[in-house]
């Protein structure tokens, strides 16, 4: 039982660092939109793919008021909750199973 636990330990660690890094290519990605980038630049298509599926769903839900897009602010609220909730839910799981 301790592999798994140290397995899922080791799993709650790597998702906490790809929701952190996550959270700073949405921020990149809202910089880049109030700088008149170009589209076609490899970094800005690497951020508009990572990032437009998630925010597409949540510009569903809320739209965009009065030209202000509000997705990429609630698209990081989610991240931070599920850092708060889910990461250390899987280490304390992980550490009764050691």
């Amino acid at each position: 039982m301790f592999m798994l636990g140290n397995f899922l330990l080791a799993l709650a660690k790597l998702m906490d660092f790809v929701l952190g890094a996550y959270i700073w290519v949405v921020i990149a990605r809202a910089v880049i939109t109030w700088v008149n980038a170009d589209p076609y630049n490899p970094i800005v298509r690497f951020l508009r793919q990572v990032t437009d599926p998630l925010l597409s769903k949540i510009r569903r839900v809320v739209p965009i008021m009065g030209g202000l897009d509000l997705s990429p602010m609630i698209l990081i609220l989610i991240i931070i909750f599920l850092q708060s909730f889910l990461v250390p839910t899987l280490q304390q799981f992980a550490l009764t199973l050691q």
